[in-house]
């Protein structure tokens, strides 16, 4: 499916580099944006794409923390807690949007199904903290009233676009 659905992505990924299994990581994106998280079924996808066993493709997806191994929110927030950022009160702020979100643990998920939160370690935005990765944009500076400025702005995004959350 993401061969005839993201063709002219993938073959623009694949003109990139000479070797195709050298795609992997930007395969695993789009394998990511499509189902929600990294499924056995992207993986094989890739793998025939990529012309390699499923088990190179399963390796690379395993080792980096940018691919999600299980289902998560349409808005999938990953909050940075390194030493800089926690000096600047993101261990609070982390606590601040799971407690507002209903989230009792790490990489929990909301109980409308629309955030999964999660702490991360360096972002590489440190001055500008605290701050968060959503679906891998940045919004950074923020405090809880902005926060919550957002999330009822992706909430009225979801609700226009028909997208329910997914469950985790």
């Amino acid at each position: 499916m993401l061969a005839e659905k993201y063709a002219a992505q993938t073959e623009k990924i694949l003109a990139k580099y000479p070797d195709k299994r050298s795609s992997v990581m930007s395969l695993l994106y789009i394998s990511q944006e499509e189902y929600g998280y990294i499924t056995e079924e992207g993986i094989r996808e890739i793998a025939v794409i990529i012309g390699e066993d499923p088990t190179a493709v399963k390796s690379v997806a395993g080792f980096y923390t940018m691919y999600s191994k299980q289902p998560k929110g349409k808005y999938w927030l990953q909050v940075c807690t390194d030493l800089p950022c926690a000096l600047k009160g993101a261990d609070q702020f982390y606590e601040d949007l799971k407690e507002y979100l209903e989230i009792t643990e790490d990489g929990g998920t909301s109980p409308d199904g629309l955030f999964t939160v999660e702490h991360v370690m360096c972002l590489a935005a440190c001055d500008k903290a605290p701050m968060l990765q959503c679906n891998f944009h940045y919004a950074e500076n923020l405090d809880m009233e902005k926060m919550k400025a957002k999330i009822a702005e992706w909430r009225a995004e979801a609700a226009a676009s028909k997208t329910p959350g997914k469950k985790a």
